[in-house]
């Protein structure tokens, strides 16, 4: 069998537990066991014996039997009930039951369970992130914009903006979950008109029967009017969340690419790794390279959910299938594999105070310039007359720097002497002696940011103690 590269390489035992075949095989299984005792209760003659035998076998899983049952039947589910009722000696499963009231129902709490795996890693992330925002709280860095110096800001700054906008991800997420509907017991339409045959037109139980099975799969909302399939455009609901999660990550690893290549800081390197085969120095981003690589395969299952909602003929039919065995189970692993490795990342990463030092020093010039305009003004200088003065100063000094001319930047000087900066040596250099004490609010946003964590803290007591894989 061809590997699954998500699967084997990136994501959690737990991940894989929810979509492997046999995590499902298992989940259809004891769905169909929680129908016959529904059943039974509600009046069928399934003996006691039976599900007792249908119990006791129930890990009993030969995916290469099932397999070549479906060689024969040319049907996924049948060759499943074939090898369940063999294995039990009795054919009690699936009365009054569609393919789809089955594998409908059981996708969707495998995805349900996925989508609150993915929180829990969402918040355990979170936390992560809070704690180095605290650690690099008051560390001044230069912020860029276009990738280019701007102005001061702090490293714990940086990480906050990632921070909010995934804990803005988790809400929808958590939305998403709280509104979730489950298929249900619903037969080859959509009007449950087989249960309804099964107990001789008894529409309370009926309902019953459904409103047991909701409380076995532990999804609290229920879908009434659906057809053979629940409607594929909660599927891009879905992936479309799993994208957004994702957007806050890489946009991080981006980032810390970018400082990496300045040698501000790092995803940290282990004992003994190698960071390129023929470059004994190089020291790699290659775990947010594929946190980067994770979020475009992300985007590729977008692609796909949208293109399957707004699809559907009548009450359904199974195009969708073969993309859906694809897109769910592999976006659940991708995002797995994004947060095991951005976990490790923020467990082991360094920042390089020094040469943040070095590049403060060099651009700090610069990224005051909007301060000593804003006090020109204040002094009587009219705002587009000091721009034009600031950037011609400005421009020329970074000349004079990439050419070699200067070695230190002198703009406050130059500055000082032009005559439409009403500002003297003396009010430049206090300018200068502040700057790092001039990134605006920054601490403030990160103490903002904290306190929204306190929710996270509450609803995932146990969040912060996840350990991530061993990540290759």
């Amino acid at each position: 069998m061809i590997p699954n590269v998500l699967a084997q390489r990136y994501a959690s035992t737990e991940m894989n537990d929810i979509w492997s075949a046999e995590g499902r095989i298992l989940l259809e299984r004891q769905f169909w066991i929680a129908v016959m005792k529904a059943q039974k209760e509600l009046g069928l003659a399934i003996s006691d014996q039976a599900i007792a035998d249908y119990e006791k076998v129930v890990t009993e899983i030969n995916v290469e039997s099932i397999a070549e049952r479906e060689r024969i039947t040319r049907h996924d589910v049948k060759a499943r009930i074939e090898e369940f009722n063999d294995l039990a000696g009795h054919e009690e499963i699936h009365k009054g039951m569609t393919s789809r009231d089955l594998t409908e129902n059981v996708e969707q709490l495998q995805s349900f369970r996925a989508l609150e795996l993915v929180a829990r890693k969402t918040a355990t992330t979170l936390i992560r992130i809070g704690e180095r925002c605290q650690q690099w709280r008051d560390l001044v860095i230069t912020a860029r914009t276009h990738n280019v110096a701007a102005q001061p800001t702090t490293f714990g700054k940086r990480l906050a903006m990632f921070g909010e906008e995934l804990h803005v991800s988790l809400k929808a997420l958590e939305q998403l979950i709280s509104v979730y509907p489950v298929r249900g017991l619903k037969g080859a339409v959509g009007t449950q008109m087989d249960s309804l045959s099964l107990f001789d037109g008894d529409k309370e139980k009926v309902l019953e029967l459904e409103k047991k099975i909701i409380q076995h799969l532990g999804i609290p909302q229920l879908f009434t009017n659906v057809g053979q399939v629940y409607p594929r455009s909660l599927d891009l609901a879905v992936v479309s969340c799993l994208n957004q999660i994702a957007s806050a990550p890489s946009s991080f690893c981006k980032t810390l690419r970018l400082m990496a290549g300045h040698e501000t800081a790092s995803e940290g390197f282990a004992k003994g790794q190698t960071g390129s085969s023929a470059m004994p120095h190089k020291m790699n981003s290659r775990s947010c390279e594929r946190i980067n690589g994770l979020r475009v395969i992300l985007g590729g299952y977008l692609t796909m959910a949208s293109s399957l909602a707004g699809d559907q003929w009548n009450e359904g039919d199974v195009s969708c299938s073969v993309v859906r065995r694809v897109m769910l189970p592999d976006a659940f692993l991708a995002i797995d594999g994004l947060f095991e490795t951005l976990l490790t990342i923020l467990n082991q990463m360094d920042v390089y105070e020094e040469v943040i030092a070095s590049e403060n020093r060099h651009y700090m010039p610069f990224l005051m310039t909007t301060t000593v305009m804003m006090e020109a003004v204040k002094a009587g200088a009219g705002r587009e007359t000091a721009h034009h003065a600031i950037k011609k100063h400005a421009v020329a000094t970074v000349k004079d720097l990439r050419n070699g001319t200067i070695e230190q930047n002198d703009l406050m000087r130059r500055l000082a002497d032009d005559p439409d900066i009403p500002l003297d040596d003396e009010a430049l250099a206090s300018i200068m002696q502040t700057a790092h004490e001039n990134t605006g609010l920054a601490t403030e946003q990160i103490d903002d940011f904290m306190s929204q964590l306190e929710d996270v803290l509450g609803t995932y007591k146990l969040a912060g103690e996840y350990k991530p894989s061993t990540i290759l």
